[in-house]
């Protein structure tokens, strides 16, 4: 692991608003994973949240929400991201070790039905060294806390864009992942995607301000996505007392 003084996401913490915001995501996705049914449940009520996130991930590269009836989903989108999220458990691993691997696995499984070769990044300058950069950081290279991990994970994958397709429900998964790998959201309880798309606008501005590379910018970006960890934590408890009532 790095030190603070060489780590790369160390100076982020000193942006105005972000060290406050990064405890607040924290201890309100910890919170969650003390409800008494997640001490015990928790497999029913991760199983919930991940449907949800895959549904509003979805919705956010444009397709619907709605699962129909008899579980048979013809939207490639949503069977996309569906797809991914059944399968994070087992590309977990991967992506400790070996993350450009693993995102190559979800953009497989969310771009099965979109019509381009799935899981090869595009060739565009530049993407194949800030996905090494980025693989280098998941991997050891920081040791700022998991808000803050997982925010820059998010807003890197957003603005490289690596894939033809399906980068949304690729770049939200990886999150989830990064959630899970730092110990951020070990259980994946959290559903951040659901409050990205109640405030889509908001969601676009800040990742457009991440993708400048300006501090405000980046700034912003983690402040707005320690919100969506805090009211995705919201979700989960209501996750929670449908489960315990």
């Amino acid at each position: 692991m790095c030190s603070g003084v060489t780590d790369p996401l160390a100076p982020l913490l000193d942006l105005p608003g972000v060290a406050d915001a990064v405890q607040a995501a924290r201890d309100a996705v910890f919170q969650v994973h003390r409800l008494r049914v997640n001490l015990r449940g928790w497999a029913t009520t991760a199983a919930e949240a991940s449907v949800r996130a895959a549904r509003a991930s979805a919705a956010l590269d444009g397709g619907p929400t709605a699962i129909p009836e008899d579980g048979t989903v013809a939207d490639p989108v949503l069977a996309g991201s569906l797809r991914v999220a059944e399968a994070l458990g087992v590309v977990l691993p991967t992506w400790q070790r070996a993350p450009s691997q693993a995102l190559a696995r979800l953009h497989v499984l969310a771009g099965a039905d979109l019509g381009v070769e799935p899981g090869r990044p595009r060739t565009a300058p530049g993407i194949a060294e800030r996905l090494d950069l980025l693989a280098g950081l998941v991997t050891g290279g920081t040791s700022a806390p998991g808000p803050l991990v997982v925010a820059v994970v998010h807003g890197e994958l957003m603005t490289l864009s690596p894939f033809p397709t399906a980068n949304g429900v690729v770049a939200r998964a990886a999150s989830r992942l990064a959630s899970i790998a730092t110990g951020l959201d070990p259980k994946s309880l959290g559903v951040p995607e659901v409050a990205c798309l109640r405030r889509q606008n908001d969601y676009a501005a800040a990742l457009h301000g991440f993708s400048t590379g300006d501090p405000e910018g980046v700034g912003k970006w983690v402040l707005f996505w320690c919100e969506a960890l805090e009211a995705g934590a919201r979700e989960a408890r209501s996750i929670a007392d449908a489960a315990s009532s």
